[in-house]
């Protein structure tokens, strides 16, 4: 069973803990207010919903994520959380799991995730080498130990994100990430904000791009890469092909804010929209399938059982 399936066996929520970030980079769409951040009052409160609504399907239970912001930033807030959940809750499987630029793991965090290395899990954001990644993420390269994350989390991939300048390097950062020793690219987002992706111009530079990363992977079958070339095209020739959500979202990946409002997802918060798209977003039967289906893409696309899609972003879009 692929990690992917997996997952969809597991309660997916998150848990937004600040929303500071050290950070400023290129293509940040979020609104930081430095003052926004969860009490553990809060967090203890949004933990003990999460565990008296967990899904009839989640039969691996809970994967908890935490995201900020820059989530590592509110250190003390992980570990109140991770203590009160473990005590509280020692019969229900989980996990943890946080994103991080990777820039403030100091000694006393390299230490306490190391301990808890097998049930709290640190995603790194890298965008490839030195040079594209400072340009995007404002110059932290430095700054990550990669082989902190290397060495505790051997089989965890990184998150990659694409930006206008960086897609000219496509193939060389992917591939600098692999020759650093990561397996695995968890995925390649393509960066939200003043960014027009259906550009012609964009699509003439992504297609070498992506020719020269298929030849690559084709010559290295042990490295993977997510979301951008895991695409099974077997599916499309199936004679039942499902007329679903393509993701969870409102039902199965909830995402907290630092107040403990519970949104649809990750990507529909308050640091993404304004108060005004927020309520309209929210007057939407997320549990209603045949609202996020596209009838003339179902019946004339033919990838359409592996297209992704991310509703949040269409209405940000």
């Amino acid at each position: 069973m692929s990690e992917k399936e997996r997952q969809k066996m597991r309660f997916n929520p998150s848990l937004c803990v600040t929303h500071r970030c050290n950070l400023n980079c290129v293509y940040c769409y979020q609104h930081h207010d430095e003052q926004r951040r969860m009490s553990f009052d809060t967090a203890k409160k949004c933990i003990d919903w999460i565990f008296h609504n967990i899904p009839d399907y989640a039969t691996d239970g809970v994967e908890m994520g935490f995201i900020g912001g820059e989530p590592l930033m509110e250190f003390d807030l992980l570990k109140q959380i991770f203590s009160y959940t473990c005590r509280t809750y020692p019969d229900i499987a989980h996990i943890f799991y946080a994103t991080t630029n990777g820039t403030l793991l100091n000694d006393e965090m390299k230490e306490w995730f190391s301990a808890h290395r097998k049930c709290f899990m640190l995603g790194l954001s890298l965008d490839g080498a030195k040079e594209t990644h400072d340009f995007n993420r404002s110059g932290s390269f430095d700054a990550i130990d990669l082989d902190f994350f290397l060495k505790t989390w051997p089989d965890q991939g990184v998150n990659m994100t694409l930006s206008e300048y960086s897609l000219h390097h496509l193939a060389e950062n992917i591939k600098f990430v692999h020759s650093l020793g990561f397996k695995h690219i968890t995925g390649v987002n393509l960066a939200e904000g003043n960014f027009d992706w259906s550009k012609e111009d964009y699509i003439k530079i992504l297609i070498p791009q992506l020719q020269e990363l298929a030849d690559f992977y084709v010559e290295n079958e042990t490295l993977t890469l997510n979301q951008m070339l895991d695409k099974k095209l077997y599916i499309c020739e199936s004679k039942t092909r499902d007329r679903k959500k393509w993701c969870d979202t409102g039902t199965g990946c909830v995402f907290f804010d630092t107040d403990g409002k519970r949104y649809p997802c990750s990507f529909i918060t308050p640091m993404t929209f304004s108060q005004d798209d927020l309520q309209v977003i929210l007057s939407t039967d997320f549990s209603n399938d045949e609202l996020f289906i596209d009838n003339k893409c179902f019946e004339e696309c033919y990838i359409y059982p592996m297209c992704p899609v991310c509703y949040g972003a269409n209405f940000y879009n």
